[in-house]
């Protein structure tokens, strides 16, 4: 009778335990951690490390234009999204060998965008480098989520680098004359541009070029006017093999992939956007190369194919060390 009360007892402790194992595992706090913000590959000889600077909201059915607001809800849906779409902010790094060059700086401690972005500074470092490093930043264009970062308390983030972006949105979004000609409601890029570079400029280090240029062995700026009268797209071209930073040639890519002409708002021109949009995207997919975008889900680097009208985007595969 001992023995099998003492089997008894053992079996009830042991169901126990086992009741209470899911409650205890259930207990245990959430970390609530990320992982770092950043994902390397190489092109050809060069090394590009793809950076996240956060996420922001955008009401879909109150920014695009030349859609209806049944084909952007059948496309969102299609996708699984809802009408507040999360758009990833990246900037891209690329290192030659002899050169250090950022192309964007992210949205750094501006407000406006909301509290989950201005995490390039520490993404940078997370990946290896310093913000001292960096030789040389190459701007898509100057809205603040694309030139944030260049300064921090009025002082410039990236203390050795030398700015370069097209002459024509320097030409825009730096004149007083133009900023004060617009309601107050309107000036915030132009506000943004004059703080952001005003260190750069002081110190001789914001340095415009116009049209297509090569900067740097390997990097070569394109006119990409229509989102800003100066917007620029970077080919970066090593051992056979070439990616096409993108800046804000596209927004959300459920919508404008299936229907490149679709556009924003806040483009400051909508004919030429959708005009150089559909240029590049039928070039990119004819091509096959590597495409890097800010506003696709990070990292925000792949390749473009034809479907139907429209284009499908590939993202590049995670490759430990490519």
């Amino acid at each position: 009778m001992r023995n099998i009360l003492s089997s008894i007892k053992s079996c009830l402790v042991a169901c126990l335990a086992v009741a209470l194992l899911p409650s205890a595992v259930a207990q245990t706090a959430m970390s609530n951690s990320e992982t770092p913000g950043w994902y390397r590959m190489r092109l050809g000889q060069f090394e590009i490390t793809a950076l996240h600077d956060g996420t922001l909201q955008l009401p879909a059915d109150k920014v695009f234009t030349k859609i209806s607001a049944a084909r952007t809800g059948s496309l969102l849906a299609r996708a699984y999204l809802p009408n507040d779409v999360t758009l990833t902010v990246n900037a891209f790094l690329v290192n030659t060998g002899t050169k250090l060059v950022l192309i964007d700086t992210g949205t750094g401690t501006s407000p406006i965008f909301g509290p989950k972005l201005g995490s390039l500074l520490a993404n940078l470092r997370a990946s290896g480098y310093s913000p001292e490093q960096v030789n040389e930043i190459y701007v898509t264009h100057m809205h603040t989520d694309h030139i944030g970062g260049l300064t921090r308390d009025g002082q410039s983030s990236f203390s050795n680098a030398t700015v370069r972006a097209d002459v024509r949105d320097a030409d825009f979004y730096l004149s007083q004359s133009r900023m004060n000609a617009l309601p107050p409601e309107e000036r915030e890029d132009f506000e943004s541009a004059m703080a952001m570079f005003k260190p750069y400029i002081a110190a001789s280090r914001f340095k415009p070029f116009s049209g297509e240029s090569e900067l740097v062995p390997g990097v070569r700026a394109i006119p990409a006017p229509g989102h800003t009268p100066g917007h620029t797209i970077y080919a970066i071209e090593s051992g056979g093999e070439k990616l096409l930073v993108w800046g804000d040639l596209m927004h959300v890519a459920a919508i404008q992939f299936p229907q490149p002409s679709a556009t924003v708002q806040f483009d400051w021109n909508t004919t030429q956007s959708a005009q150089q949009r559909r240029m590049v995207f039928a070039d990119a997919a004819k091509k096959g190369y590597f495409v890097a975008a800010a506003h696709v889900a990070f990292p925000g680097v792949g390749k473009l194919r034809a479907d139907g009208d429209g284009y499908a985007w590939v993202p590049v595969s995670y490759i430990v060390g490519r």
